[in-house]
């Protein structure tokens, strides 16, 4: 270390000492997020405004997990922690957000419906897919244990006496002309299930007053100051937004892709509770 007369740090070692400080917190921040903020899971508790709501479904709580990503980087016990989370919630009905392995890796499918399998609820369990999900083995594999799902398709149930309507599309449906096909004779009462969140533009132009999403990770990595690089391109990356009558509801998932890591960002199962947005 060189030091000048005054006993100060030269110039050029107090850049080398400003870079090894930076780069010991960001190596720091990593291992924090690898062996512990991207395992430390919990449950998200959010109420929902929803424009028309009938008074019967005031109330109603539905789970939401999505974005498990199970393969060489998420481990099963995560998921099998959410699954056990949400059971203990006992929510209404669930929905199963998306991106149930990574890249579409096959030798996941059987098992990432498998470690699902446990999950059921009075309204039952709906799934839709995501852009890491394949058409076929995918939907057929949650098929198999037992949930309904939604592959550009609607469902319709009956919830303390009112009809609901739950819309489920694909991550590449996502043109208004095509979701409105899938809306045709639908109630006032219509969930949309859509992975990702900027289908809350055609929604909120199709008038349905719910999306759940997932997709985001929350931004993943999320830093100080500088926030998530991903977060410019979508209408939220976590919890609530809206767009008049339409309310949105983003959840950061399970898993996480490219790097296993979050910061700032922790996984979460959500449970929503809806309620009568108000009228002014």
């Amino acid at each position: 270390m060189v030091i000048d007369r005054s006993g100060h740090l030269t110039r050029r070692e107090w850049l080398k000492a400003a870079a090894a400080t930076v780069v010991g917190a960001a190596v720091g921040t990593g291992a924090h997020g690898y062996s512990f903020e991207r395992l430390h899971l919990d449950v998200t508790h959010a109420r929902v405004p929803i424009s028309g709501l009938p008074p019967a479904l005031v109330g109603l709580r539905i789970g939401l997990l999505t974005d498990t990503h199970l393969s060489t980087m998420v481990p099963r016990v995560l998921i099998e922690r959410a699954v056990t989370l949400l059971l203990d919630q006992r929510p209404d009905l669930i929905v199963l957000g998306g991106d149930y392995v990574t890249w579409g890796d096959r030798g996941f499918v059987e098992p990432a419906a498998g470690v699902l399998r446990p999950l059921t609820a009075p309204q039952g369990v709906y799934a839709i897919l995501g852009n890491h999900d394949d058409d076929h083995d995918m939907p057929r594999a949650l098929a198999r244990v037992g949930f309904d799902v939604l592959k550009d398709a609607r469902t319709r149930i009956s919830i303390r006496g009112e009809r609901v309507d739950l819309v489920g599309v694909r991550f590449w449906t996502r043109k208004v002309a095509e979701i409105a096909r899938l809306l045709r004779g639908s109630g006032p009462t219509t969930f949309l299930l859509a992975h990702d969140p900027r289908r809350l533009t055609q929604a909120s132009a199709l008038g349905v007053p719910l999306v759940l999403s997932g997709h985001t990770h929350g931004g993943q990595v999320v830093l100080p100051g500088v926030g998530a690089i991903a977060g410019r391109k979508f209408p939220v990356l976590a919890g609530t937004a809206r767009r008049e009558n339409t309310a949105l509801f983003v959840s950061r998932g399970i898993g996480t892709v490219y790097v296993p890591c979050r910061i700032n960002c922790p996984p979460e199962v959500a449970v929503l509770t809806l309620e009568r947005k108000a009228q002014f």
